[in-house]
C-alpha cells in the first residue's frame, strides 16, 4: 500500500460531492486499490463535525461500502469553514493536510479559477496535486488562462482535469473493443463504416440544477466535454501502449483533426429547449419557467452538432453528437452504422437492414446486429442481433477517476492542450447560438425532441 495521502474538497457542502464523488471515494476506499485517505471538505456555509460525517456517512453508505479503511476515513474527516479565494483559509487547509495534499475543485470554472489565482500566494506543499471538474473553463481564452496559471503551481503530471464519463466500464471497454478485436479493427475506418452517432438523451429534467445548468446547457455540460471524449477514444488510432503519455497523445491527435462539419456552425448545429409537458406520469414544466431559469440566456436543453474527422481513417464519415434533457425516452450509446454490402447475390430476397454495433453507455451493454438468411424463408434476408451486458465495475465511474489521482496516472484525466482543443472545437458554435443565427427550436418534455429532428436520429 502506498503512502498516506489528504483529499481537500471545494464544494464540499454541494450537490456534485455528495451525490457522485463521496459515493466514489467510498468505492476506492473499499477497493484493492486504496490508499490511506485523510479528507477534508471545505466550503463557505458553515457544517459542524456532526453534520459533516453524517454526509460522508450517507454518501458511503449508497455504495454500501465497508471495511477499515472507509471507517478510518469516516473518523478522521473534518470540515473548515471559509472563503476559498482567501490565502489565509487556503493555508489553513494545507496545514491541517496530514501528508501531500490533493485539492480537488468540486466547483465552477471560475470559482475554480479565482481559487488557483489565491493559491499564488500561498507556498504549496511537495507533491501537491490539482483536480479540476468540467468544464475546464468557460471558453478557450479561459482554458488557456486557466492552464498558464495552473502550470504555474504544480507540473503538468500533477493535475488532474476529469472527466468521469472516461471512468464508466464501457467507454474504457472501447478500447479493449477496438484494439484487441481482429474482427473490427481492421474494418474500423470510412470504406465500411457510413456514420456514428453519440447520443446521450435523458428522460431527467433540470433536477434542480438550474444555478449550475443555465449558465452551461446542454452543449457545455455534455458535448464539449464526455461526448468529445467519447468520440476521440472512437476515433484514435491505436496507441503504442495503454498509459497517460501514449493514450493521451493519440486522443489528442485525432481531436485535432476534428472540426464542425462544412466548417460552419449555421448547417452544423442546432438546439432545442423543452416545453412543459409529461414523462412517466409526472408533470414538468417548461424549462424556461423552472426555478432559478433566466430566460433571456436561451439556454438550450437539447443539442446537436455535425463534425468532420480529417484524417486517412475517417476522411468523409460524418459523426453527430447529442445530448438532451427531459426527453421521452433514455437514449445513452454509440451508434456504429456500417455500409451496405456493395451487391445482394441474386437469389436472395428482401432489403437487408444496416449492420449496426450498439455500445450502450447506461446501462453498460454491446450489441451487434447483424445481415442473416433463414427462418421461414431460407432464402429471405433478416437482422440477426448479438448483445452483452457487463457488470458493474469494481469501483464507479468517480471512483476510477480518483484511482487515478491517487495513484498519480493521468491516464483517465484530460491533458492541458486537449482541453483547450474541445472548446476550440465547439466555439463557433456557442458563438453562433449566442448572436442568434441558429434558432432556438422547442420540444415538448416527454417527446422525441423537435418533430424535424425525429426522421435523423
Amino acid at each position: 500500500m502506498t503512502d498516506k495521502r489528504t483529499l481537500i474538497i471545494f464544494g464540499a457542502t454541494g450537490d456534485l460531492a455528495s451525490r457522485l464523488l463521496l459515493p466514489g471515494l467510498g468505492t476506492f476506499l473499499q477497493s484493492g486499490r486504496a490508499v490511506p485517505v485523510q479528507l477534508i471538505g471545505t466550503g463557505r456555509s458553515a457544517r459542524s463535525e456532526e453534520q459533516w460525517k453524517d454526509v460522508v456517512t450517507k454518501s458511503f453508505a449508497s455504495q454500501d461500502v465497508k471495511g477499515p479503511e472507509v471507517d478510518a476515513t469516516i473518523e478522521s474527516t473534518q470540515f473548515i469553514q471559509g472563503d476559498p479565494t482567501d490565502p489565509a483559509h487556503l493555508k489553513a487547509l494545507l496545514d491541517a493536510a496530514e501528508a501531500e495534499p490533493i485539492l480537488y475543485f468540486a466547483l465552477p470554472p471560475q470559482i475554480a479559477s479565482d481559487i488557483c489565482e489565491a493559491l499564488q500566494d500561498v507556498e504549496l506543499p511537495e507533491g501537491t496535486t490539482l483536480a479540476f471538474e468540467k468544464p475546464f473553463g468557460t471558453d478557450v481564452a479561459s482554458a488557456q488562462a486557466l492552464n498558464k496559471t495552473v502550470l504555474e503551481l504544480v507540473p503538468e503530471e500533477r493535475v488532474h482535469r476529469t472527466d468521469h464519463f472516461l471512468g464508466r466500464t464501457t467507454v474504457l471497454n472501447i478500447i479493449g473493443l477496438r484494439f484487441a478485436n481482429r474482427l473490427f479493427e481492421p474494418i474500423w475506418n470510412a470504406d465500411n463504416i457510413e456514420k456514428v452517432d453519440i447520443f446521450y438523451d435523458e428522460t431527467l429534467g433540470l433536477e434542480n440544477r438550474a444555478q449550475y445548468y443555465d449558465e452551461a446547457g446542454a452543449m457545455v455540460d455534455m458535448i464539449q466535454s464526455h461526448l468529445l471524449q467519447i468520440l476521440g477514444i472512437v476515433t484514435m488510432d491505436a496507441p503504442a501502449d495503454i498509459d497517460a503519455v501514449e493514450f493521451r497523445s493519440s486522443l489528442a491527435r485525432v481531436l485535432r483533426s476534428t472540426e464542425l462539419k462544412g466548417g460552419d456552425p449555421k448547417i452544423a448545429s442546432r438546439r432545442a429547449v423543452y416545453t412543459a409537458g409529461t414523462i412517466d406520469g409526472k408533470e414538468l414544466p417548461s424549462y424556461q419557467d423552472e426555478d432559478g431559469v433566466d430566460k433571456s440566456r436561451e439556454t438550450e436543453t437539447l443539442a446537436e452538432i455535425s463534425v468532420e474527422v480529417d484524417t486517412a481513417r475517417w476522411k468523409g464519415v460524418p459523426f453527430t453528437l447529442r445530448s438532451g434533457k427531459a426527453l421521452g425516452a433514455s437514449r445513452k450509446e454509440v451508434l456504429i452504422t456500417f455500409k451496405p454490402v456493395t451487391r445482394l447475390p441474386s437469389g436472395l430476397s428482401g432489403r437487408p437492414k444496416a449492420d449496426t454495433l450498439r455500445i450502450v453507455l447506461n446501462p453498460d451493454e454491446i450489441e451487434l446486429s447483424v445481415s442473416a438468411n433463414g427462418g421461414g424463408n431460407p432464402f429471405e434476408m433478416g437482422q440477426v442481433t448479438l448483445s452483452s451486458t457487463f457488470d458493474d465495475g469494481e469501483l464507479t465511474p468517480y471512483g476510477e477517476v480518483l484511482n487515478g489521482i491517487f495513484h498519480d496516472d493521468p491516464l483517465l484525466s484530460i491533458r492541458g492542450d486537449v482541453a483547450e482543443r474541445c472548446w476550440e472545437i465547439v466555439e463557433p458554435v456557442v458563438n453562433a447560438w449566442k448572436s442568434g443565427e441558429v434558432p432556438l427550436e422547442e420540444y415538448r418534455a416527454g417527446s422525441r425532441g423537435p418533430a424535424d429532428w425525429e426522421s435523423s436520429s
